[in-house]
């Protein structure tokens, strides 16, 4: 019998791969998106070390502030963008790697990434 593969397992799959060729280091560190169907989470990752630096998500109090509608719009994705890059800036980050955590650089993904690189993230 045929076994449906399962969208999140492809993902997960497309993902591992990724992080074969990516490594976030204390010089360059790794901006990790991950979508769900309501929210947006990003973090800024040194793998090295295993720590995570930085981090910003539409759950965020501060992000709430921000009127960009629920978590699973583009306008939450640009506000969150602009969030984790700041945060970052104010860390002393300001050169990334980015992970598209297995999803398509596309919508949502990409509206965090234009929006980080716009508040001054470099990647």
């Amino acid at each position: 019998m045929i076994r449906k593969i399962e969208r999140k397992e492809v993902r997960r799959t497309i993902h591992a791969r990724i992080r074969r060729k990516l490594r976030g280091t204390p010089e360059r560190p790794r901006l990790a998106v991950f979508r769900s169907l309501a929210h947006i989470y990003a973090q800024v990752i040194d793998d090295t070390g295993g720590r995570t630096l930085v981090s910003a998500s539409s759950v965020d109090k501060a992000a709430k502030a921000v009127p960009s509608g629920s978590g699973g719009t583009v306008a939450a994705a640009k506000a969150i963008g602009q969030l984790v890059a700041q945060r970052a800036k104010e860390k002393g980050i300001t050169k990334v790697v980015f992970d598209r955590g297995g999803y398509q650089y596309h919508g949502r993904v990409k509206a965090l990434a234009d929006a980080a690189r716009e508040a001054g993230l470099e990647f």
